[in-house]
């Protein structure tokens, strides 16, 4: 079989899905129809707005299907008439056992995590704010329980201590795409020998998982080591952000930030509790951590821009005892 006989449907929502759809159109692959989320309200006048994937597949005069739900009689109808031989499945939500398991050559999804490591929704940045030094992309045929179907291939990349989420997300995005490729290919050459994710797993207790971040989750806690909290930060950066509140001074109202870079001071031990901030009011903020110090130096006031911290500090004084606190 070559890669036009085969009939593809792709299924995905964000950014990061389209790069694989990019990838599969330009290629010559045989994309005969696109699934994606319903538009949703968005901007000052909440107008509906398309999902990435749909703008991209309008672009290129693919059919869009936008079903509320997916058990619906007449999504499954559309489905069946595309009469696709393999799904590919790109960030996009759990499907039911009857849409997953229609074509005859499976359903494949791409997840950004090396599986079984980092099942769920945020594998990007919970790699990160644990502090992992290597990630990468899997394929892997979709089964009953969410990220736990038969692995076709992984390809591996490094955390590096500069990585943020977005910087991750964007290698991930681009070497998601090329693997999405090669897990086509090999399926059109016959050429998959699918790897169950239990023979991968030496301890069970050592598997990590990566559950949906909610804003509750993203309140930096000043009490832990300043290399947690250094991860906790880039993980979380630029989106959706790490938080803190400032205590409430004489003169300062209780003000929340995002923290959105910061770099690990060595070697110094300034004698107050966790959350103090430490700042000449023009050049830097450091904030006080378990061990040490941590600097500052992009952030964003609620209601203002995010900025470079000596650029916060030229419109923006902190009190002499002014300090973030973390509250539960």
């Amino acid at each position: 079989m070559d890669k036009k006989s085969l009939r593809i449907l792709f299924m995905g929502t964000p950014e990061f899905a389209v790069e694989s759809l990019k990838a599969l159109v330009e290629n010559g692959y045989n994309v005969v129809g696109v699934v994606t989320m319903p538009d949703k309200p968005a901007g000052r006048g909440y107008k509906l707005q398309p999902s990435p994937v749909k703008q991209y597949a309008l672009q290129q005069g693919l059919p869009v299907l936008q079903p509320e739900k997916l058990k619906d009689e007449s999504f499954l109808k559309e489905l069946k008439q595309l009469n696709a031989g393999l799904q590919i499945v790109v960030a996009f939500r759990m499907l039911p056992e009857v849409v997953w398991s229609m074509p005859p050559k499976g359903t494949f999804n791409l997840h950004s995590s090396l599986l079984p490591q980092y099942r769920g929704a945020a594998p990007i940045n919970r790699a990160i704010i644990n502090g992992e030094k290597e990630t990468g992309v899997t394929t892997f045929f979709l089964s009953h329980e969410i990220d736990t179907g038969k692995i076709i291939f992984r390809e591996k990349t490094t955390i590096e201590d500069s990585d943020n989420a977005g910087t991750l997300h964007d290698r991930l995005m681009g070497m998601g795409a090329q693997l999405v490729l090669k897990t086509v290919d090999a399926i059109l050459e016959e050429n998959v020998v699918p790897v169950p994710q239990e023979e991968l797993i030496n301890n069970i207790s050592e598997l990590k998982t990566a559950p949906k971040i909610f804003k509750e989750d993203c309140q930096i806690d000043w009490n832990k080591p300043a290399k947690e909290i250094y991860n906790f930060i880039r993980g979380l950066s630029p989106y959706p952000g790490a938080w803190t509140t400032l205590k409430p001074g004489d003169n300062q109202e209780n003000s929340r930030f995002k923290i959105f870079t910061s770099e690990l001071i060595e070697n110094r031990k300034p004698h107050f509790l966790p959350g103090r901030i430490v700042t000449d009011n023009k050049t830097y903020i450091d904030v006080v951590v378990k061990d040490g110090l941590l600097r500052v130096t992009e952030l964003q006031l609620t209601g203002k821009k995010r900025m470079r911290a000596i650029d916060f500090l030229n419109g923006y004084k902190f009190e002499k005892n002014a300090g973030f606190h973390y509250h539960l």
